[in-house]
């Protein structure tokens, strides 16, 4: 297996969410076990995992592959989510998307014994969601030892307007 294996599961969703926008759904890797795994070890190798303390995932598919990442690196998971979705004390922050806006959250104890995180997601777009939870985590006195992400949309240049060292699998 390799890089191109992942790709040919790729399925590109064009006008989706809305029109002109080019939706990458990287789930129909999920449907095959062994490509997941192979995945999941890839991405798993990166040493800006081995630096952090904990792996931050972002709602939502984040949340698949920073879970399994977390399993197999034993580290402590913490969740970005959505507005709406966690109890307790948080920090929040809004932030622009290719298409929109949206808010998301941390709960302040989840990350209370913790320095570093990498952060987990699926896909880098523009960066939004990314910069946001970098923000947040900074206000905390937090450092981001980077972003591990399946993904990345080099059209978009999300990784310009990150400060940390930024790892994809695959690159459209």
């Amino acid at each position: 297996m390799n890089e191109n294996f992942l790709r040919q599961r790729v399925k590109t969703y064009d006008d989706f969410p809305l029109k002109g926008v080019s939706f990458k759904d990287l789930l129909p890797i999920l449907s095959e076990p062994e490509m997941t795994s192979f995945l999941i070890d890839r991405m798993s190798e990166l040493s800006i995992n081995k630096k952090s303390d904990a792996v931050l995932a972002v709602d939502a598919r984040g949340f698949i592959f920073g879970s399994m990442i977390a399993m197999k690196l034993s580290k402590p998971l913490v969740v970005a989510r959505k507005p709406g979705k966690l109890p307790g004390e948080l920090i929040s922050k809004d932030y622009d998307l290719e298409y929109g806006n949206n808010s998301l959250s941390i709960q302040k104890n989840s990350i209370r014994k913790f320095n570093s995180f990498v952060i987990v997601d699926d896909i880098l777009a523009t960066g939004g969601t990314v910069k946001c939870i970098s923000e947040l985590l900074i206000s905390e006195n937090k450092e981001i030892t980077g972003l591990n992400v399946v993904a990345e949309l080099k059209g978009l240049d999300g990784r310009s307007r990150l400060d940390f060292p930024v790892e994809s699998q695959l690159i459209f």
